[in-house]
């Protein structure tokens, strides 16, 4: 039913009101309730796209039940919804009415715009919702296996994997990525947005990062479920197209390596960059220097540059003429170009213009594929409400820690920065943002918070001072005689024992003592990287040898013996990071 079938003006879906102007050729919001309604592009199908697995396995473009298949040829295209009157003729070269107190619906449709290239569709799906019949069928998923956490919610954190294949598909990409390539995670970023929307962290994991792949259940082409054995110390790029493995492989080795599951993944290949930058009418890039790299076709002079299609792809593609010309400068240099897309995004020459609203909205939903839980545009569309809320100044893009291989002579690879890396995971993991604008109300803590950090301020005894017994409430079991021997055997707190389970489960880890207790307590914190929340004032207990002691239990929060439950604050100095809204020259 069309807006004009709907009654009310009020109950007027917004995406309904926008309408094409013959005399101009561009999309106009009208609120009027007679207003015109544009016609519905008719599906577009595009070949069909394998990602990961060479059969074709996940991404083969085949009609879900319920929908129908392709056309055949010669079939009708539905024509424009008509209403139950006759529509308004506009004068020429005059836009329709738009009344002064119908801001907030207009906001509302450009809010569905907020996100960037993997993330466009994110944001852009919003847009997509102008014709989501046409465009769900543009929509390729695959299963995420039991992988992800069951799919993004609007009250919690969102963590999205986001992968750059190095598959060539389509025309005019013989000359990029790996020739015979079964599609292999060539970039690969998990996007972390915080559970309140104000800030986000793009994380860039490098393709020749060593990790272990673990076992991957895999649904095969029939139905059936299939694991694919893990292997060790391997490039991360191998999560994906290796042996038949599919996204879902990949998410579950960003699992392990992180400790972050993901919500859902997007996969993209060189395509992508392509009708993406190409949709939105290009984006500014700027080089420290001229640029001229006959392996991946780019040929740029000092300064800003304006690109799109084939030129921008060749941007994210170029390595050996950046940087130290490898994987990592790489990294840098899609950071900055996905920093000025987001850019572009956010401006309002693409904001304000329905045009270029829908062509990403084409665009995007032809160029990715989704997993089974984001598969539709009403889906995409409430992800791409949450994105937009976020501000460029506070997305921040940074890359896992990284050394190069100790045990090459001719570096090839990285190891993670053991120093480095588990801050940057944990940060992302407790929903710590990484820019100073956040931290700086983080610090404004109201009076309970603050009462807790006073716990952790004063003298601390000695570490052989310390009595405590040790109690298992929900972490995994053995924990406790874990934190025994390791507060005994390195830290020197000889007063301890293992009191087995606590009566109940808890979600945090608590240390209860006595008010004389308190220098023991602030002594076992520092130990044990306790927050101050974690310490309750209360009464002790006697042990067996008639003697006061504390009562530590860990919770469903505990991580392991000697790791810190204190979430960092401040992102290590070495790591290197810049923000969406800051302009940066590739070198």
């Amino acid at each position: 039913m069309d807006a004009q079938g709907r009654g009310r003006a009020e109950n007027i879906d917004p995406a309904d009101q926008w309408v094409l102007n013959p005399n101009t050729g561009e999309y106009e919001l009208r609120l009027t309730p007679s207003a015109p309604q544009s016609a519905v592009p008719g599906p577009r199908r595009s070949a069909s796209r394998a990602v990961g697995s060479p059969s074709g396995a996940v991404g083969s473009r085949t009609a879900p039940p319920g929908r129908e298949t392709p056309e055949a040829p010669g079939r009708r295209v539905p024509g424009p919804r008509r209403g139950r009157g006759v529509p308004e003729e506009p004068l020429p070269g005059r836009r329709g009415r738009r009344p002064v107190k119908k801001k907030s619906r207009a906001k509302k449709i450009l809010m569905w715009t907020g996100g960037v290239m993997a993330f466009v569709v994110l944001g852009t799906a919003g847009a997509a919702y102008l014709y989501i019949e046409h465009l769900n069928d543009n929509i390729q998923s695959a299963s995420d296996d039991g992988a992800s956490t069951g799919g993004f919610q609007k009250d919690k954190a969102i963590n999205i994997l986001l992968i750059g294949t190095d598959k060539r598909t389509g025309a005019g990409n013989e000359g990029y990525g790996d020739k015979g390539s079964v599609g292999h995670a060539d970039t690969t970023i998990l996007l972390h947005v915080s559970k309140d929307r104000t800030n986000a962290t793009a994380l860039s994991i490098p393709r020749d990062l060593i990790v272990d792949v673990p076992d991957c259940p895999t649904e095969q082409e029939d139905g059936s479920t299939k694991v694919i054995p893990g292997t060790d110390g391997v490039r991360f790029n191998t999560s994906l197209g290796q042996d038949g493995r599919t996204p879902s492989c990949t998410m579950r080795t960003v699992t392990e390596l992180t400790g972050v599951t993901p919500d859902n993944f997007m996969v993209a290949d060189f395509n992508a960059v392509k009708t993406l930058t190409t949709a939105v009418g290009g984006v500014d890039v700027c080089l420290a220097k001229d640029i001229k790299d006959p392996d991946s076709h780019l040929n740029l002079k000092k300064g800003t540059q304006h690109i799109a299609g084939e030129t921008a792809l060749a941007f994210v593609r170029t390595r050996h003429a950046v940087g130290f010309g490898g994987d990592l400068s790489r990294i840098t240099l899609q950071q900055q170009f996905l920093s000025a897309l987001m850019r572009k995004l956010k401006s309002n020459d693409t904001l304000t213009s329905p045009s270029k609203m829908l062509k990403l909205a084409e665009a995007g939903t032809e160029a990715l594929t989704v997993d089974s839980k984001l598969d539709s545009i009403g889906k995409l569309k409430d992800l791409g409400l949450e994105l937009g809320k976020l501000n460029t100044k506070n997305l921040t893009f940074t890359t896992v820690p990284v050394l190069d291989n100790p045990a090459e002579k001719v570096k090839a690879t990285v190891v993670v920065n053991t120093a480095t890396a588990p801050t940057v995971f944990q940060m992302i993991k407790e929903d710590v943002s990484f820019t100073e604008v956040k931290q700086k109300a983080q610090a404004s803590k109201d009076a309970a918070a603050a009462a807790a950090e006073a716990r952790l301020k004063g003298t601390k005894s000695a570490a052989s001072a310390v009595r405590v017994r040790i109690m298992n409430g929900g972490a995994p079991a053995g924990s406790a005689q874990a934190t025994l021997n390791w507060l005994q055997n390195d830290e020197g707190v000889t007063k301890s024992e293992n009191a087995g389970n606590a009566p109940a489960e808890l979600s945090k880890t608590t240390l209860e003592y006595a008010p004389d207790q308190a220098d023991q307590a602030r002594k076992l914190a520092e130990i044990m990287g306790l927050p101050g929340t974690a310490l309750k004032p209360g009464k002790s207990v006697t042990n067996a040898q008639g003697l006061p002691t504390m009562t530590l239990t860990l919770g469903k929060d505990f991580k392991g013996a000697g790791v810190s439950l204190t979430a960092p604050v401040k992102v290590p100095d070495s790591v290197q990071k810049s923000t969406a809204d800051k302009v940066e020259c590739a070198k």
